[in-house]
């Protein structure tokens, strides 16, 4: 193995953009489904598996909705996340920042309180077990009304000591971050951190509009924002860091050839790029696959892979005290990693 995979699988890592529900293994999938007595439209993991296999967003968001559907009690929450967060250690991932997305749930009849409740147990079991801190982010579901989004923002304001920001995912074109304008004005009113995706199948403008409707302290993908030199100075003045999944990216033919991935131009333009796997499960890789094809894609040297690591921690949502250990301890890793 070469020093640089090395330095990949061995270094302190954090992750940024990861959705809960997109960590739902095939063999999970099927033995919950079992567990909770539900009916899939595949007869078996193999059958899952093939079903991975998408053209757009639009086909991921329907097969990725029908897995949801296994996912019913407490219990079951626990198990999914637990699981994603015992990955993340065996990968030295230090530190995540967990999508969750209550409208897939409550739409078909679970609670707020059932998800929140195994997503929670498990994030501070890991802290237990494993030493891995954790901020829980709560995404609205763009294709719905922003009425819709109210009420959950209502729900999430009996558990602010769980919930630190909100966010905005789902369907990204036709579903501007403006429609959204209200609901998150009124999340920021009460306390709630923005951040939201934009410019990874919509145009550049929906970056600016997560900037100036939203006021999000971090972009969600925002790989198009290279199109728009303007944006590209603001996001590089203020500092706004940008959560990318290369292999998301390659999946959802938003960038079918990784040689051809806007990282690299992305990291000179001088943005404050992460590497994350956004649904891992379905699109073949967790946050060490990411950070592994990428860099074969495009040969990021070292230095270009330890400013990805450490610009995870700079962009982390951690009280000041705790990120300042956090990048002490990356730093520390660097400086002591040879490579021989």
């Amino acid at each position: 193995m070469d020093a640089i995979r090395r330095l990949i699988k061995a270094m302190p890592k954090a992750e940024l953009h990861l959705h809960i529900e997109g960590t739902l293994e095939p063999e999970m999938m099927m033995q919950l489904a079992v567990r909770n007595g539900i009916k899939l439209p595949y007869a078996d993991v193999e059958a899952i598996r093939r079903a991975f296999a998408f053209g757009s967003l639009q086909d991921f968001l329907d097969v990725y909705y029908a897995g949801m559907s296994v996912l019913v009690t407490s219990r079951d929450f626990f198990d999914l996340a637990f699981a994603y967060l015992t990955r993340m250690h065996a990968e030295n991932v230090r530190h995540v920042e967990i999508f969750f997305d209550p409208q897939g749930h409550t739409s078909r009849g679970i609670s707020f309180d059932t998800v929140l409740s195994g997503l929670v147990d498990a994030l501070e079991r890991a802290k237990r077990d494993y030493g891995i801190t954790s901020k829980l982010i709560m995404c609205f579901l763009r294709h719905l009304p922003e009425d819709d989004a109210f009420v959950t923002l209502k729900q999430a304001c009996r558990c602010k000591e769980h919930i630190f920001a909100v966010g905005l995912d789902s369907s990204e074109k036709a579903h501007p971050p403006s429609k959204f304008s209200r609901v998150f004005r009124e999340a920021r009113e009460n306390g709630f951190v923005t951040v939201a995706h934009a410019g990874e199948e919509g145009p550049p403008s929906y970056v600016c509009e997560a900037l100036d409707d939203l006021e999000v302290k971090r972009v969600d993908h925002g790989n198009r924002a290279l199109e728009d030199a303007s944006l590209v100075q603001r996001l590089v003045r203020d500092e706004i860091p940008m959560t990318v999944c290369p292999l998301s990216n390659q999946r959802l033919q938003v960038c079918p050839d990784l040689t051809q991935h806007p990282l690299r131009r992305m990291l000179k333009a001088g943005m404050r790029v992460t590497v994350n796997s956004d649904d891992p499960s379905y699109f073949g890789g967790y946050l060490t696959d990411n950070f592994l094809a990428i860099q074969s894609a495009l040969s990021l040297d070292r230095s270009e892979i330890v400013t990805l690591g450490r610009n995870a921690f700079l962009s982390s949502f951690m009280d000041d005290a705790d990120k300042q250990a956090a990048l002490d301890a990356f730093n520390a890793f660097v400086a002591g990693f040879g490579d021989s």
